[in-house]
């Protein structure tokens, strides 16, 4: 990356025993300096506007931070998932709708496509979304197959040298802003979860359309709208992995974009820490600053706890599916849980310290509450965190 050294982080971003390397190091001040030179200074505008960041979104491109893990035969820039994640945390921290927009190109697009597509088709697709000409999305929720995904309704069924897609996907982040659309749909009604294959779906193929955005709590600059499919005409080779595959790659792809939610999370509970610290020292109450108040210190270092735990889970989960480990779908699964709850918590009681300010979209915290709620929610509520979490510990 090119991108100019940004001062050292506080003392507030380094509560984790892992050892970042200097590459790391560097990355993550880097990744810091950009945001808050070129996302910050809009942040509020397009939340109000809800405009999505194109200008922003186009430069993180060029700086290779939507093509991260991708490697570089295919454009991207190779990075490790912990390096992935330590700059989705940094941009989560200014900007959580850039994030998402980021870690879904990343997480759930690129990262399946890399992974069990064609050759063919990862030198035709990835290096255009790796270098920010396009971005990603993921097509799996539907109207009535939320958390239960083998609900879904959406078929395909093959004709020549083609797929023919009929459906619709709900709650797609980047509908109506991307380029191509890893969707899934059954391709064998009567084979349950082994009927349903994954194919890469480009935004201009004949019977594709988007519906209107949703009008959403928070996240408001990042784009959210149902997929329609209708005869859908997709080629063959846009296929990722083998017919009836589909729901194995759904799973794995979700195994390693729950970091991805993780690393949003940490990045608000550190703004969150942040804007709860600078407050208490600058409020006064009683003729102190609110932070000599023994209530709000306790406040302020659970959320500094919290903090650590949620970094340390995170980027042990990001640890344990580079290398393999058996159990690092559980560990993704449980930092997404942890990290998501604890982030909320942390806005909470940010907002808490701010009283009646806090509750005024004039100051940043507000907007944080807004954005953080959706975090224990998508990509796997976190109610079916634990029970994959469990269902991983029973198995032995």
């Amino acid at each position: 990356m090119t991108i100019a050294t940004a001062p050292r982080p506080t003392d507030h971003d380094a509560p984790t025993s892992f050892a970042l390397t200097e590459d790391q190091r560097l990355l993550k001040e880097e990744v810091r300096r950009f945001a808050e030179e070129r996302i910050r200074p809009g942040v509020a505008e397009r939340d109000r506007n809800h405009a999505f960041p194109r200008q922003v979104i186009a430069e993180m491109g060029e700086l290779g931070l939507l093509g991260m893990m991708v490697a570089e035969a295919y454009g991207g820039a190779g990075y490790d998932t912990l390096s992935y994640l330590l700059a989705v945390e940094e941009i989560a921290r200014v900007c959580p709708s850039t994030a998402v927009t980021m870690s879904v190109t990343n997480s759930v697009c690129c990262w399946p496509i890399e992974r069990f597509g064609s050759e063919e088709l990862k030198r035709r697709v990835l290096p255009e979304l790796a270098s920010g000409r396009a971005i990603g999305g993921f097509g799996l929720t539907e109207p009535e197959a939320g958390s239960d995904a083998g609900a879904m309704k959406s078929v395909a069924r093959r004709d020549g040298d083609a797929w023919v897609i009929n459906g619709e996907k709900a709650w797609i982040t980047n509908a109506g802003e991307g380029r191509y659309f890893v969707v899934l749909a059954r391709t064998d009604p009567e084979a349950g979860k082994r009927g349903v294959s994954a194919f890469v779906v480009p935004s201009d193929a004949p019977g594709f359309s988007v519906g209107t955005a949703e009008e959403k709590l928070g996240l408001k600059a990042s784009c959210t709208a149902p997929l329609y499919f209708q005869d859908c005409r997709v080629p063959a080779a846009n296929l990722l992995g083998e017919e009836g595959q589909g729901f194995k790659i759904a799973l794995a792809t979700l195994d390693h974009s729950r970091l991805g939610i993780a690393a949003q999370a940490v990045g608000i509970h550190q703004r969150a820490l942040e804007l709860a610290v600078a407050y208490a020292k600058e409020r006064v109450q009683f003729g102190v600053p609110i932070a000599r108040h023994q209530a709000i210190q306790f406040k302020i270092a659970e959320t500094s706890t919290e903090l650590a735990a949620a970094r340390v889970l995170t980027y042990h989960g990001a640890l344990a599916g580079d290398r393999g480990d058996r159990a690092a779908g559980r560990l993704a699964s449980q930092a997404k849980l942890y990290a998501s709850e604890a982030a909320n918590r942390a806005v909470w009681e940010a907002l808490q310290i701010h009283g009646g300010n806090g509750f005024c979209e004039d100051y940043e915290i507000a907007r944080l509450y807004r954005d953080v709620r959706v975090t224990t929610i998508y990509e796997g509520t976190s109610e079916m965190q634990r029970l994959v979490a469990a269902r991983h510990l029973l198995r032995g």
